[in-house]
């Protein structure tokens, strides 16, 4: 008796696997079937197979590239993570603070970053010249897509203590930062690990975006400028394999940041302990 949700739990896994994959590769085979038979030419429509090829045969220059813009990625993650923790906190001890600069957390992300991208990397390379400015400036713009998610998740989940608990650590006396750390926390754990991985896909997207809008080649070009050389260069199958490389490391940032929810949830949140009805 004891085996037997192990054993269903297990087979739900082995489904949740194998009914995407199963769907993906059964994508591919249309694609390519469909690009031979219509005789679509590879500047057009690359086949999957056409792609992979050249994605092995431009290995040793666009890995690389993808390598520059993982690190933008992870720097701009980090800092939405530590400033999205520290405004929240901050809002939560009062109010009127929350009422008076919450508006302006929003204002930011509403703001195209396609339109302050060229002001953000203009001011910074004004501000602090050398090599490195190009690479602060895209992980400002990285930070900016990726911070409101960390912010607005961890507030609500801050501000979402059961109210009975909160006047049982006031019956106690409990200070404000006891309050913040034993009771406020937990119950705003949940809702941060949720902003966490929404805001992994966002920090790559905004690097990517922000490549994009920087230009910058040589050395420290990041995957977004090889997108845009094999496109005007009419190099398609090279712009996919670079498109799928970017593809299967947001898939990676998701899922490793879905492992690590599940890790800290699991054995006392709902969240991580589906079961089958």
């Amino acid at each position: 008796m004891s085996q037997r949700p192990k054993l269903s739990r297990q087979s739900l896994l082995s489904l949740d696997f194998l009914a995407p994959i199963g769907v993906g590769l059964l994508v591919l085979f249309l694609w390519e079937t469909a690009v031979r038979v219509t005789g679509t030419p590879s500047y057009l429509l690359p086949g999957p197979l056409l792609v992979l090829q050249t994605l092995v045969r431009d290995w040793e220059s666009l890995f690389p590239s993808l390598l520059i813009t993982l690190q933008i990625t992870l720097v701009a993650f980090l800092s939405a993570i530590a400033s999205g923790l520290m405004f929240a906190i901050l809002f939560t001890q009062s109010k009127w603070i929350e009422r008076s600069f919450f508006p302006y957390a929003v204002i930011l992300q509403t703001t195209p970053i396609v339109a302050i991208a060229p002001l953000i990397i203009l001011w910074v390379r004004q501000l602090i010249p050398g090599e490195h400015s190009t690479f602060i400036s895209l992980v400002i713009c990285a930070w900016i897509v990726a911070f409101f998610p960390v912010l607005s998740n961890t507030l609500v989940g801050l501000n979402s203590a059961d109210h009975n608990l909160t006047n049982l650590f006031r019956l106690y006396k409990a200070s404000r930062w006891q309050t913040l750390w034993y009771l406020r926390f937990p119950s705003a754990l949940p809702y941060f690990l949720a902003g966490l991985r929404i805001s992994g896909g966002l920090s790559l997207i905004g690097a990517v975006v922000a490549e994009f809008v920087a230009g910058t080649g040589g050395t420290q070009s990041g995957i977004a400028y090889q997108i845009l050389i094999a496109s005007f260069n009419l190099q398609v199958p090279r712009m996919f394999a670079a498109l799928l490389m970017t593809t299967v490391l947001g898939v990676l940032i998701f899922a490793a940041l879905t492992v690590f929810s599940d890790f800290l949830l699991r054995n006392w949140h709902e969240s991580a302990n589906q079961t089958e009805n």
